[in-house]
């Protein structure tokens, strides 16, 4: 598998956009995008890209939540690669509703989807047990100190995050995590769930 991060244009605010591919290329690995950005400007990015011969450059996009810096860009990747674009929540443009729990092809890997309702009630994160990757969207993966306010339900799914090994982080917005990234989930749920219990005290 192969990771391509992707920022488009640095004048607007914008996520980060990441195309997966196969490592070879071969024609049945599904060129995957992981969220669009706020506008189309990830194309002149992706055009520059071997994504392999006789293969449309983006097949499917996976959506991490509906967030304009996250989705806003759905209609010009549409038009320029008329991929398959999967979301939490139906809206347009989306062609298939995902389900927790469900597993999908990206690139030459297969990732588990993961309902994080917290950030927003539609987001998701993206597991793949062979490579120990997770993509995390907006979902809240590094809080150092205790406080906040966080609901049962997103600390429930960030429990089971926690129970996957997990070596690597592409999240929305911030730099790859490639150091002691379960360690920091780790610590995360533990502040999460001291600040749940100074709310309910």
């Amino acid at each position: 598998m192969k990771v391509i991060p992707l920022r488009g244009n640095n004048l607007i605010y914008t996520c980060n956009s990441y195309l997966v591919l196969g490592s070879w290329n071969a024609l049945h690995y599904m060129n995957t995008l992981v969220d669009v950005g706020t506008d189309g400007s990830i194309i002149a990015e992706i055009e520059k890209i071997n994504t392999g011969v006789g293969k449309r450059p983006v097949e499917q996009v996976v959506i991490t939540h509906n967030h304009f810096d996250h989705a806003g860009g759905i209609r010009e990747i549409k038009l320029r690669y008329n991929p398959k674009i999967y979301a939490y929540k139906d809206s347009e443009g989306i062609d298939e509703v995902l389900k927790d729990g469900q597993v999908i092809s990206m690139g030459d890997r297969e990732f588990e989807v993961i309902h994080t309702p917290g950030h927003s009630s539609d987001s998701v994160c993206l597991y793949c047990e062979e490579e120990k990757t997770l993509f995390s969207g907006d979902t809240p993966v590094r809080i150092v100190t205790v406080g906040g306010s966080y609901s049962g339900e997103f600390i429930s799914a960030f429990e089971k995050i926690t129970r996957r090994n997990i070596h690597t982080i592409y999240s929305g917005h911030d730099r790859p995590i490639r150091e002691r990234a379960r360690d920091m989930m780790t610590t995360t749920l533990k502040n999460m769930k001291s600040s749940r219990a100074l709310q309910c005290f």
